[in-house]
């Protein structure tokens, strides 16, 4: 037999390593992910409330339901234009905060200033923030119908009208999310060498030309980044909405999630809940991946 180099010899034990190493990220990736993704599919298939050991087998039944349900597709467009609103406001904003402190607040007690109280909506949980605005956009005693009073005017109700709920929501959610597109700015604004920006100036570009002409188009990488995570967090988005709205008025403010909760959690069909639960999968998956796909197109030089 012939006995194994050194450099077989290291490699074998590099591979071991490895797997050594991978192994407990293996395991939490199937038990925690990959096993519940294939078990909500197993449990569409049937008639379940959840609870009682007896299920009844129906195969397809709650995916044919699922197609057709126009509440479902309702909720989906309601994701949509979550998703829209949410790269359209958190992005450009954040940049814009972004570049403020970037240009603006260099000096270090100034931009610690900024950061910090900029940062502090992001710092604060979702249920906190929910209750926080219930209570200033309620329509006896809040805060807008406080100073429409003081105008004249009568009590307002955005959460309560149809036509203004999910826009309320939307600014509340865009309110909170910002900081976290800043600080997403800032890293990739942090990897640009500021011998770049020096060269920029020599040649006698200003602060403005240096960000359209340079910044931005180095900073896209980072953009494209963020806006993936805005699409992806925008189509599985949940608790501001179930705190404040609960989905409603009506379905205005209706959700996938907050509409997988209701029939899994409070109506107890769990069938048809995976079945919601594993529309969103396939949904969000597709949009994702198609958008990645634009989006990378979009950037490439």
């Amino acid at each position: 037999m012939k006995s194994s180099t050194l450099g077989e010899q290291r490699k074998k034990s590099t591979a071991i390593c490895a797997a050594v190493f991978l192994l407990p990220v293996f395991f939490f990736l199937v038990v925690y992910i990959f096993y519940p993704i294939l078990d909500t599919f197993i449990i569409s298939g049937y008639k379940w409330n959840g609870i009682s050991a007896d299920r009844t087998f129906i195969g397809l039944g709650n995916w044919k339901t699922l197609i057709a349900d126009t509440d479902f597709w309702q909720a989906f467009l309601h994701n949509i234009i979550i998703m829209v609103c949410s790269i359209i406001i958190q992005i450009p904003i954040g940049l814009m905060l972004a570049t403020f402190i970037e240009f603006v607040a260099k000096r270090k007690a100034v931009s610690r200033i900024f950061k910090t109280i900029w940062f502090l909506p992001y710092l604060t949980s979702s249920v906190a923030i929910g209750f926080l605005f219930t209570y200033a956009l309620a329509t006896n005693g809040g805060i807008i119908s406080t100073v429409s009073g003081w105008f004249g005017g009568g009590n307002v109700d955005l959460l309560g009208n149809p036509k203004t709920a999910l826009f309320t929501v939307i600014l509340i959610i865009a309110w909170q999310f910002i900081p976290f597109y800043m600080v997403y700015a800032m890293a990739g604004y942090s990897s640009i060498s500021a011998d770049v920006y020096e060269a920029a100036v020599l040649d006698g570009a200003t602060r403005g030309k240096y960000f359209w002409n340079i910044a931005l188009p180095l900073l896209k990488p980072t953009l494209i980044a963020g806006a993936i995570l805005s699409l992806v967090g925008s189509l599985k988005y949940f608790d501001l909405i179930y705190v404040m709205t609960g989905g409603g008025p009506g379905n205005a403010t209706e959700l996938m999630a907050t509409y997988m909760y209701k029939f899994s959690f409070s109506q107890f069909n769990m069938g048809y809940g995976s079945a919601v639960a594993g529309g969103m999968f396939i949904l969000i998956t597709a949009v994702a991946l198609t958008a990645n796909k634009l989006l990378n197109m979009g950037g490439e030089e």
